[in-house]
């Protein structure tokens, strides 16, 4: 396991697959099993997937110290230099597209391609999670009783659609209780989340760049992805219909079959 920059703790992170090097960055809170068996396996016959746990998340070694989005894409670039990847196609979700942002402005020449899922680059325009529905989760994070915990990230991160079938609730909630995220971490992220800007320098990604956002995404508003898509130069927008904060859930053949055409097409 790399050692992760300035952090000093050690950085969970697995690899699976085969094929070129893809580098898959969690969000606030999840892990490497957020990642999820049907999109994940959708991938690997085509990709050298490397994924790892945050810095304080996981199985990675807890912090306490502050950090920043461009910290957390130095530890990126540690799990990078571990695996042995001098160049890899990024893919950043949430958070982690927040990361990726950052990773591609401050290492440009380590990504062969990126993709951001659901995320946000700050500045004016931009917006997180409304505070009606901020409210709720906040509250149970609170409370310590991660039954709360689950119930208000499932209703908040998934289409009604998607939690219409209670066995996705089963599938969520096992992934969630395996690795539950410390909340001292969380309120980190938190943090972290909100000093992130990079939207006057997004006209500076030079990597080949598909965004990808559901419409019905009530973390980060559809309106950021298409908020970077305009900045990035010659990105690619994938507008999800009706689905979700994790899209990658919710559709997962859908997902793993643009960033497969994205990525192996440049």
């Amino acid at each position: 396991m790399p050692k992760a920059g300035d952090a000093g703790a050690e950085l969970y992170w697995e690899r699976s697959g085969r094929g070129k090097p893809l580098l898959l960055i969690q969000g606030m809170s999840g892990t490497h099993l957020t990642w999820g068996e049907p999109f994940l396996s959708r991938l690997e016959p085509d990709f050298d997937c490397v994924v790892f746990d945050n810095r304080g998340i996981g199985n990675s070694d807890e912090v306490s110290a502050p950090f920043t989005i461009a910290d957390l894409a130095g530890d990126a670039l540690a799990v990078m230099d571990a695996a042995g990847l001098e160049t890899a196609h990024v893919l950043g979700i949430s958070m982690g597209g927040m990361v990726a942002q950052q990773l591609a402005l401050q290492a440009p020449e380590r990504l062969r391609t990126l993709t951001l899922g659901c995320t946000y680059p700050g500045g004016p325009g931009s917006s997180l999670i409304a505070p009606e529905d901020a409210g709720p989760l906040l509250e149970a994070m609170g409370s310590g009783n991660l039954d709360r915990v689950f119930r208000a990230m499932y209703e908040v991160n998934l289409s009604p659609g998607f939690r219409a079938d209670p066995a996705n609730y089963d599938d969520f909630t096992a992934m969630a209780s395996a690795l539950p995220a410390r909340q001292q971490t969380v309120q980190l992220q938190i943090q972290a989340v909100g000093g992130h800007d990079t939207q006057e320098r997004l006209a500076e990604i030079g990597a080949p760049t598909l965004v990808i956002h559901g419409t019905e995404d009530r973390m980060i508003p559809v309106a950021n992805g298409e908020l970077i898509a305009s900045l990035i130069p010659g990105a690619k927008l994938e507008i999800f219909e009706g689905v979700g904060h994790l899209f990658w859930w919710e559709q997962p053949q859908r997902s793993a079959e643009l960033i497969r055409a994205h990525a192996l097409g440049a």
